[in-house]
């Protein structure tokens, strides 16, 4: 759909308003925010209160609020009691162990030859790594981030020569996006974000970017909270003033590329929970989804761990007579540290009883062992939820294993971290493809060749360990059973073609190496053996041509000797 006209028009579209809760749901674990927690269980945000969602979640019971479902967040603290609700960042931590182990390294990027000649291959591949500098790393760890927690994220391509010489990324919310999809692939997108508010009235402003191939068609709206509200000018707003010169009349903006310069990258799919909800399909699927309840179970844990710890504190109970008035109006008070206590009779003490039996301690018991066993449990279970293994999250200890034994160990998260790898791939060289035609088109950039065809590989995981690789390679070699390409290709699996074979050949360059320390180039004869003379022709016979000292026994003739 082209802009919206102005007027009363609902932003963000009620079509997003089922996967934006969800989405709003999730950034509040994400973030760790306990106001945001307690907004979205228990505040107008709540979903019993919300008409839309309410109709198409009425079976729903994990966003159920009320006597079907208890929600620790969603619980108002008891009148007269301090709030003492406790958060554990779980979420957080998960969606940082999933880009962690996307991209802890960057993936190698190669160009397909069959696609290009040799030689802008090689240049091409150079500008790849150019755009996968730390920046860039950075920039895909940090969506891959936010996809983990928020089910999606959008990539953009931008640019501005005087503020680096080459395009680079944009990391966009899922809720900063209204996607049209054909076919389940990205059509168009409709990017927006509120801009500064104005001194005058309470009107919010919006910047709305409406991205085709080719073309980016730009508009500024006043209106409020729920609607997009009048179309205004450029002009109208300082943030927006620059768009004037690089606009037409119509304000769009020829981009010069006949792609889209957004880019989609899901999380995984399915998405279960918005089966049935229109255009919502393409989205991907939060780490979150389906484990809410057990984080909040979680955080109501470790609040009631921490309330044992506060109603454990030692405490003393003394008679009333024991306490040592402060004057009229001023109360009284008791001296812990006082070393005598003169005994008292009176109507309210007991003169038969011990001044130490009328003091009482108090002290509950504090249950470490039943609170830490239920944390561990309530853990594992979020984590292999989520698709992780307890090893990846620290839960087994730092004691020194084999590379095997940590593949073991992490085995459902690798096979998550490959499954993430299917989504992410195409995301990456979709992305890689759209910066070299913005490069080549309005950056200048030379001997680069946007139609050529990429491939990305990740790497291990979980590096091999090099002492038992050095010990298969040995045996190997004892067998007789490889050649040395192939020790060098098992040592360096990422290494490429070009990278091994060079290996290889300073290898054998070593073997074939004079050995130091032997200038006359011995090649380790020893020193006191006999040489043969050096004016002797190979294979001949010192002994011949010399006369014979005596005649041969039996008076035969001397045998000749061929040469």
């Amino acid at each position: 759909m082209p802009l919206p006209p102005s007027g009363n028009t609902p932003w963000p579209p009620s079509r997003l308003e089922i996967p934006h809760a969800d989405m709003d749901m999730w950034r509040a674990w994400y973030a760790g925010d306990t106001g945001h927690l307690a907004q979205v269980y228990g505040g107008p945000a709540a979903y019993a209160r919300n008409g839309v969602a309410r109709a198409f979640f009425d079976v729903d019971k994990r966003r159920a609020v009320g006597d079907e479902l208890r929600m620790f967040w969603g619980q108002d603290p008891s009148p007269g009691q301090q709030a003492a609700k406790l958060h554990v960042p779980i979420g957080g931590d998960i969606a940082e162990m999933s880009a962690n182990l996307l991209w802890a390294e960057v993936p190698q990027v190669t160009v397909d030859l069959d696609s290009t000649d040799k030689a802008m291959a090689e240049t091409t591949q150079a500008q790849i790594g150019r755009y996968l500098d730390d920046r860039g790393h950075a920039k895909f760890r940090e969506a891959a981030e936010l996809a983990a927690g928020l089910s999606n994220v959008y990539l953009r391509v931008v640019w501005d020569v005087e503020l680096r010489p080459r395009p680079w990324l944009d990391v966009i919310p899922a809720t900063g996006v209204v996607p049209e999809w054909r076919w389940g692939m990205l059509a168009a997108a409709t990017v927006w974000r509120e801009l500064e508010p104005l001194a005058e009235g309470g009107d919010v402003w919006r910047l709305l970017e409406y991205h085709t191939p080719g073309s980016i068609e730009y508009g500024v709206y006043r209106g409020n909270n729920s609607t997009l509200g009048m179309l205004m000018e450029f002009e109208d707003h300082h943030e927006t003033e620059f768009l004037v010169k690089r606009t037409d009349v119509h304000g769009r903006q020829a981009t010069g590329v006949d792609r889209l310069l957004i880019t989609h990258m899901p999380n995984v799919l399915p998405n279960r929970i918005w089966d049935g909800v229109p255009d919502t399909a393409p989205l991907g699927r939060s780490d979150y989804a389906g484990i809410e309840p057990m984080m909040d179970a979680l955080d109501e844990s470790w609040s009631s761990w921490m309330r044992d710890l506060r109603l454990g504190k030692a405490r003393v109970v003394i008679p009333q007579e024991m306490l040592d008035t402060n004057g009229p109006g001023n109360g009284a008070s008791f001296d812990l540290d006082k070393e005598l206590l003169v005994e008292v009779s009176g109507f309210l003490g007991d003169a038969q009883k011990p001044i130490g039996e009328s003091i009482t301690d108090l002290q509950f018991k504090i249950r470490v062992d039943e609170h830490e066993r239920t944390t561990k449990a309530l853990r594992r279970q979020i984590l292999a939820s989520a698709g992780y293994s307890a090893q990846s999250y620290g839960e087994e200890g730092s004691v020194a294993v084999t590379a095997t034994e940590v593949a073991a160990r992490k085995e459902e998260s690798l096979t998550t971290r490959g499954l993430k790898v299917l989504y992410q791939r195409p995301a990456l060289l979709e992305v890689l493809t759209t910066m070299m035609w913005v490069d080549v088109k309005h950056c200048g950039a030379k001997k680069v060749d946007p139609t050529a065809e990429l491939t990305a590989s990740w790497p291990q995981a979980v590096q091999p360990d090099p002492e038992a690789t050095a010990r298969t390679l040995s045996l190997f070699e004892a067998a007789g059973a490889i050649s040395t390409y192939m020790k060098v290709k098992m040592r360096e699996p990422s290494w490429d073609e070009a990278e091994v074979l060079a290996e290889v050949r300073r290898i054998r360059d070593d073997k074939t190496q004079i050995p130091a320390g032997d200038p006359f180039n011995t090649r380790g004869v020893e020193p006191n053996e006999e040489q043969p003379d050096d004016d002797v022709e190979p294979g001949f016979d010192e002994g011949q041509g010399e006369e014979p000292d005596e005649e041969p026994v039996g008076g035969g003739s001397r045998p000749t000797l061929a040469a």
